[in-house]
Parts: structure tokens; sequence; C-alpha cells
């Protein structure tokens, strides 16, 4: 159960960075345009938080590592998407009366809405992948297959959101439809994580 877990996590992780990466430039349009510029300025933002995540995830997995701390990186994503979708609009507003330029409004934008939650995101992968491993010569067996899972999960949020959401629902709808399913997961995991230290701690007791 906690290898399903952490494969769904890191899964859905990859799906929820590619919703909010092209829903991000339906944001950035009625402002700034949709040009392979300001696409630039979103992918730039979004690998550039990837990449600490990557770097941040990596390092707090050192220490006690366990599925909870794992599900509390997955809900705090979660709550740092939200200022996006109810500061969105005064953000974009603010940002093109100061910065007219598209290239660099976009690039602003983006980094004020969306850096941090993409780089918390970008946590789960390293630190799920810490999880996995027991035996240093099957680290690379299961870095595959998690990034197989986080990848799958990526094209997945992409087709799901660029084919079929924004045909059916509006951007706000889409963002809170993505946060709510982030903390479900999250708390799901988390409530089972902590019931597992529960019954740890009764063994304990009883040896």
């Amino acid at each position: 159960m906690s290898r399903l877990l952490i494969f769904l996590m890191a899964g859905w992780s990859g799906f929820f960075l590619m919703a909010i990466e092209l829903l991000s430039g339906r944001i950035l349009a009625p402002h700034f345009g949709s040009s392979i510029q300001v696409w630039g300025a979103v992918i730039t933002v979004f690998m550039l938080a990837l990449s600490i995540g990557y770097l941040i995830g990596g390092h707090v997995s050192v220490k006690d590592p366990s599925i909870t701390k794992l599900s509390i990186i997955l809900l705090t994503a979660a709550a740092a998407t939200t200022p996006a979708v109810l500061l969105g609009d005064l953000v974009m507003e603010r940002t093109f009366e100061l910065i007219l330029d598209p290239r660099y409004g976009s690039l602003i934008a983006a980094t004020l809405l969306f850096f941090v939650p993409t780089m918390i995101a970008g946590m789960v992968s390293p630190y799920a992948v810490r999880l996995l491993v027991s035996e240093c010569r099957l680290s690379g067996q299961h870095a595959g297959s998690l990034f197989f899972v986080s990848t799958f999960g990526s094209a997945a949020g992409t087709v799901l959101t660029s084919f079929y959401l924004v045909l059916y629902l509006d951007v706000n709808q889409i963002f809170w439809i993505l946060i709510a399913v982030s903390t479900s997961i999250g708390l799901s995991t988390l409530m089972f994580g902590l019931s597992r230290i529960k019954v740890v701690d009764l063994e304990q007791k009883r040896l």
C-alpha cells in the first residue's frame, strides 16, 4: 500500500504540474498574449522552479524520510497554488501596468504566481525515490519506475487539460479541481502514514 501511494503521489504530481503550466498560459494570454516569447517565459519559470524543487527535495529526503512528510509536501504544493486563483487577476493587472514588454511582464507574472507551487511540487519526485530505495543496487530501477509514472502523469495532465477540461470548465474551476484532488490525495496519504506510525508505536510498546 505504501508503494502504491508513493507512485500515486508521484503520478499525480506530474499531472498537476503540467495542467498548471498549460493553464498559466491561459491566465497570461489576456494581458501579454500567447506568443512564443510568452510561452518561453512560462517554460523558463517552470523549469527553474522544478530544478530548485528537485534539489531541495533530494536534500530534505536524507533525514528521516517518511510517507507522512511526502504527503505534507503535496498538501503544501496545493495550498501554494491557491493564491494563483485568488490573486491571479490582481497580479496580472499590476504587472501589466508596470511592465508593458510581454517578454518580461509574462516572466515576472509567471514567477509571482507559479514559481513557489511548482518548486514545492518538484520536491515530490526525488523524495519519493528516497522512500522507494531500500538497496543501493536497485536505486536506478526504482528511480526509472517512478520517473515513468511521473512522466506518464504529466502526459495525461497535458492531454486531459488541453483536449477536454478547457472545453467544459473555466480556468479557475480547473484550478480548484486540481487543488481539491491534490488535497484529497495528500490527506488520505497523511492519514495512512499517521496510522502506520501508531501501529509501529503500539508494537514497540508491546515488545
